[in-house]
């Protein structure tokens, strides 16, 4: 009896084993959009409806969220939500940001020889009902969308939503076609609509939101023939401050941004859905930049946080690829954010705020020690590497040096680093020590002595910053190092018992004791979700965040195929499936908006998992390149990094061997490597 038994509890064991380490099925998507050949999506409107959407376009004084949908007779409809970040409202908090919605039903009407036309219909007791039928929506920095009116579709209407570059405004335009055999007289009235908050609640002075009218008025448009109508979503303190809007110069200029984004950081694969979903992603990252009375800060978005800076965010996140990217506005944003957080150092080593809010005037700090420090100075470290800048390292090293300090006074009895919560501030456990802040850490340090080397330090410096860190290393393995749910993986912090999203950041910081069992969690049904990482196992919360890091580790981890599949899969979700065209934050916290800094973490997914680029000097970087095997030839085109503008191919050669090309100018320089090797490139 007491045999059986034994067996049975034998066979139980390997039926878990052989669950857990099984890789999951990934499902097979149907794509509602489709990649065109000038670089946008277009969702081609034929069936499958209704269906709804929402998208976040930003410039530098206005974010424009579009809500937008069909409706199962494929009449369009949209709300429009317009943010201004420098228009402050009181009391100060994060969210303090003037906002308005403008429905269909609050537009002006337009008429179409005399008969209504109104949120998407013609009025049914004027014209019998002839409706508007939506044929395409594009997406590419700009939102066209491109609709048929009328029971013979030849009265065609394009609406192209956009924010302005640099001035508190956004545009919805309108350019109606005749396509028919007949004049038609097309009317919209004119508006002038203005409303204020009170007084009392405005910060620097009362502020009005304005809608008006570009081009109103009944125009006779022949056969073949078009007119175009406008809307202006605007706001101003003063009267003198209205802008008469030029929609074709504004235009001129949103494209112009996008194609200069565009041109910088180019990614080059046989793999169009990789191209293209790294194409939009360095939009996001890019344009949700604000102009404030502070500088240029860079803010996640989302209808809430603008602004505003976070450790994670900013720091942690999206300015280590700004050093890459060769955007100037991006980098001055990145510069500024770490100035402002320096400014909260002190010699008591009370923790700088998790966050900096009201264009730099207040702080947010609610969440606790969240590990902060470790997310500056692991940020701080890889940027000013990166970006190669002898004067700016210079500017970033005092910080550096006080958060590493920090984060070593906050070390408990057993090496690792005690903060009572995480960048998810309290939504999961995380005990008084988790993996995330030490692992953070760990790389600092790493990259702190890198740093010191270049701007002449004592050499004491540097070699106590790298043995700091083999300590620590030793002590993650010790503290955090377990078998969860039958993984040879990491407990997220002490009494942990169920897997954790972010047991992939030692992958993303070199750390590889345990990349076979972590990858097999990553990859297990216990984790991974339709729709990414799951925060926690067996529950349906998921962050965007860490399935990005996660991609980025495996990579990492040399575990290129498993990395490969599941990029391909998450990036045709993101760009081409049901919510698109972007990295999102959460579910179901926040819908999946569509913040900006995830979209930088989905680029370092490339720069530093797939090709392995790891900075060591302000002119030197390893690289460690991940080329799939069903690719021969992967590149990045128009670097700005290490103090130089260059391109990088990587190609294979033979069995087991690549060949890496750097180019500057009509200069190349070729490098032979075994695949899975380590290369160090001086510039």
């Amino acid at each position: 009896m007491l045999s059986k038994k034994i067996v049975l509890v034998c066979l139980n064991l390997v039926l878990i084993n052989i669950f857990c380490f099984a890789q999951v099925k990934l499902p097979k998507q149907i794509d509602r959009w489709c990649i065109q050949p000038d670089g946008s999506i277009e969702w081609n409107i034929n069936s499958r409806l209704p269906h709804s959407d929402h998208i976040e376009m930003s410039g530098q004084k206005v974010s424009l969220w579009m809500e937008y949908g069909v409706d199962s007779n494929a009449k369009p409809w949209f709300v429009r939500t317009m943010v201004f970040p420098t228009f402050r409202l009181l009391p100060v908090r994060t969210i303090a940001s003037m906002m308005y919605n403008i429905n269909d039903d609050d537009l002006p009407r337009i008429l179409i020889n005399d008969k209504l036309l109104k949120a998407g219909v013609y009025n049914a007791t004027i014209s019998n009902d002839q409706p508007e039928k939506a044929i395409w929506i594009r997406h590419k920095g700009i939102m066209d969308v491109y609709s048929e009116i009328g029971k013979d579709g030849l009265l065609k209407l394009k609406r192209t939503f956009f924010p302005s570059v640099d001035r508190p405004m956004a545009i919805e335009k309108l350019v109606f076609t005749n396509a028919g055999k007949q004049p038609l007289k097309i009317e919209m009235e004119y508006m002038f609509r203005e409303v204020k908050p009170a007084p009392e609640v405005c910060s620097g002075g009362q502020h009005s939101f304005i809608v008006s009218t570009v081009n109103d008025g009944l125009k006779t448009v022949a056969p073949g023939d078009s007119v175009m109508f406008a809307v202006t979503y605007q706001a101003v303190n003063q009267k003198a401050d209205i802008i008469k809007a030029d929609v074709a110069a504004e235009e001129r200029a949103r494209k112009k941004r996008v194609d200069e984004i565009q041109s910088l950081l180019v990614l080059e694969t046989p793999d169009t859905t990789l191209n293209t979903m790294f194409a939009f992603a360095k939009i996001r990252g890019t344009e949700s930049i604000y102009n404030t009375k502070g500088g240029f800060m860079h803010s996640p978005g989302g209808l809430r946080y603008y602004a505003a800076i976070w450790a994670n965010d900013q720091a942690e996140y999206i300015n280590p690829f700004f050093a890459f990217l060769g955007d100037d506005i991006a980098n001055r944003s990145a510069m500024n954010a770490y100035r402002m957080f320096a400014r909260y150092m002190n010699p008591d080593y009370n923790p700088i705020p998790s966050s900096i809010i009201a264009e730099g005037d207040a702080t947010w700090n609610g969440a606790g020690d969240r590990g902060d420090m470790a997310m500056i100075a692991y940020g701080a470290g890889r940027y000013a590497l990166a970006l190669g800048n002898v004067d700016s390292a210079k500017v970033l090293w005092p910080l550096i040096e006080w958060c590493l300090e920090y984060c070593k006074r906050k070390l408990n009895d057993e090496g690792v680093v005690w903060s009572n919560k995480d960048e998810l501030e309290g939504r999961f456990p995380s005990g008084n020590a988790n993996l995330n802040t030490s692992s953070l850490y760990y790389d600092a340090l790493r990259s702190a002595a890198l740093l010191g080397k270049q701007l002449g330090v004592l050499v004491s410096q540097s070699k106590k910053y790298k043995k700091e860190a083999t300590q620590l290393r030793a002590n993650i393995e010790k503290y955090f190092g377990a078998t969860v749910e039958g993984f040879k993986t990491y407990r997220y912090y002490k009494g942990n018992d169920k897997l954790r999203a972010w047991i992939t950041t030692p992958l993303v910081m070199d750390i590889f004791e345990r990349k076979e069992g972590t990858v097999a969690a990553l990859f297990s049904p216990r984790l991974w979700t339709e729709d990414g990482l799951a925060s926690l196992a067996g529950d349906k919360t998921f962050w965007d965040r860490s399935t990005l890091y996660a991609l980025r580790g495996v990579f990492a981890a040399d575990e290129t195929e498993k990395a490969f599949r599941f990029l391909k899969y998450y990036s045709e979700r993101r760009l081409l499936g049901e919510h698109v065209p972007y990295a999102v934050e959460a579910y179901p916290e926040g819908n999946q908006r569509q913040l900006s800094a995830e979209s930088g973490l989905y680029c370092r997914i490339f720069t530093e998992g797939m090709f392995g680029m790891r900075p060591t000097g302000f002119n030197s970087f390893n690289i460690t390149p991940h080329l799939p095997e069903e690719w021969n030839h992967m590149a990045l085109r128009n670097i700005h990094a290490f103090q130089n503008q260059f391109d990088l191919e990587i190609t294979r050669t033979g069995k087991d061997k690549l060949v890496m090309t750097v180019i500057k100018g009509y200069q190349k320089k070729l490098y032979i490597i075994k695949e899975g090797a380590t290369k160090e490139i001086k510039l």
